[in-house]
């Protein structure tokens, strides 16, 4: 009703209902960004173009900058550049042999490109290096992977996930998702409202952060 009114409204004052729409959309949009961060950023794309030029650049004129490289690989990565990502990591492989975001990274590419073994070895390193590698998700990727040909060992990565993931809104989200990709509706529901209760028991600093993955679970419960 207030969204009706609040549409009602904008159209008399701007005299235009697509108009008026434009800028509901854009005071929602500012809204959510602002208090939840459901709705994608429109301006980062535009940031992470801009730093990969600027890394390329860096590389360009110092080729043996290692962590320049990864950066670029992990940006590319977000692009889905998965061939030019493979090249900086392996281009730096010797000398990141101890880093479980670099094998995490590696693992990643490889899983997309079909090298499931390669890229399950890679990830599984970087977990050996380093448990709680970019929080777990490391786990559900390869439970992902395995969720139609081999239940039975993507619900052992989701139980190491969730031993990681106690008492995180975002952790019982994403169990929530991966149960519900299992077609365990269940267990599924009862993440997404584990979620919601970890939400309410968090004081109000905290609530910012973890408001997204409230909403999201209250969605999809």
């Amino acid at each position: 009703m207030g969204k009706i009114l609040g549409f009602v409204l904008l159209w008399r004052l701007l005299g235009n209902p697509f108009l008026a729409i434009l800028v509901l959309l854009v005071i929602v949009y500012l809204l959510d960004r602002r208090f939840v961060g459901i709705l994608p950023s429109v301006t980062k794309p535009f940031k992470r173009m801009g730093q990969i030029s600027k890394l390329r650049t860096q590389i360009g004129m110092n080729p043996s900058d290692v962590s320049s490289k990864h950066e670029l690989a992990r940006l590319l990565i977000e692009r889905k550049k998965d061939s030019e990502a493979l090249k900086l990591l392996e281009s730096i492989q010797a000398q990141s042999e101890d880093s479980a975001e670099f094998w995490d990274d590696l693992g990643t590419v490889c899983l997309r490109q079909g090298k499931i073994a390669e890229g399950e070895t890679s990830i599984l390193r970087a977990l050996e290096l380093n448990p709680r590698v970019k929080y777990g998700q490391p786990y559900l990727r390869l439970a992902d992977v395995y969720k139609n040909s081999d239940r039975d060992k993507a619900m052992d990565y989701v139980r190491r996930f969730q031993e990681i993931h106690s008492s995180s809104c975002e952790g019982y989200y994403l169990l929530g998702m991966m149960y519900k990709s299992l077609d365990r509706k269940e267990e599924a529901k009862e993440a997404f409202q584990e979620a919601i209760d970890i939400y309410r028991s968090l004081p109000k600093y905290k609530k910012r952060q973890e408001r997204k993955w409230a909403v999201l679970s209250m969605i999809k419960k």
